[in-house]
């Protein structure tokens, strides 16, 4: 993200007093601080936490209670749009931003249906992501004109028993338990992940291939992969 090309007129100049506190969520580390500087620099944002883990986000915004988070989906330990789903169930205050490289359809639907109040594409951040953060702050939706055609243009999905539907049959915690097996983790190491037994972790694996008609834990990685929950 360059500072060369700060938009001049389309946000407000940083704010004497109480500024815009946002937490950031990505796992890489050029990424955090070119965001901390460009929102610090154009609007005065207080940068109250960052992280490269999902979980983590989630602990931190638990902690410092931001205004606005900005959350890229590909985290590891918990991805983005369930980071969004349960931050937006356990801090209602706090409003997100998805800040993502993936402009698809599917994930613009996903993040706003997770509880998103925008979704600005990485290489659109110059331009978007200061307004967005502004407006977001006052619990009011930003859509870019991109998200607002993606959405627009996007067909409605057709009534059938998919995969895709299936998984919204799953309850949060299995969601945390696919994300963790998935990205190679043993039940043991899942089990002491979440602060649950081993035993609990089985029964969940089993509910999980049960609801997504899944035969092999081959499957289910593939399963991870297509649905972004994890990233090959």
């Amino acid at each position: 993200m360059s500072l060369s090309h700060l938009p001049s007129n389309e946000v407000n100049s940083p704010a004497a007093k109480n500024p815009i506190r946002v937490l950031l969520a990505d796992d890489h580390e050029i990424i955090r601080l070119g965001t901390a500087t460009f929102l610090k620099t154009l609007i005065g944002c207080d940068i109250c936490a960052e992280t490269a883990d999902g979980r983590e986000a989630l602990k931190l915004a638990e902690q410092t209670h931001p205004d606005v988070a900005v959350i890229d989906l590909g985290l590891p330990g918990l991805n983005g749009l369930e980071v969004t789903r349960q931050m937006r169930r356990q801090l209602p205050n706090t409003e997100v931003v998805v800040l993502t490289g993936d402009g698809s359809a599917e994930m613009t639907q996903r993040a706003y249906e997770s509880g998103a109040k925008a979704f600005i594409l990485k290489v659109d951040a110059s331009a978007h992501l200061a307004e967005a953060v502004q407006t977001v702050a006052e619990h009011r939706f930003y859509v870019t004109p991109q998200a607002h055609a993606t959405l627009h243009l996007k067909k409605p999905a057709k009534p059938v028993a998919t995969t895709s539907a299936r998984a919204k049959r799953l309850t949060s915690r299995e969601r945390d338990v696919i994300q963790l097996l998935a990205e190679g983790e043993s039940n043991k190491e899942v089990g002491g992940s979440l602060g649950i037994s081993v035993k609990t972790v089985e029964t969940h694996r089993a509910a999980i291939m049960k609801k997504l008609k899944l035969a092999r834990f081959s499957d289910l990685v593939r399963y991870a992969i297509l649905h972004k929950i994890i990233h090959a």
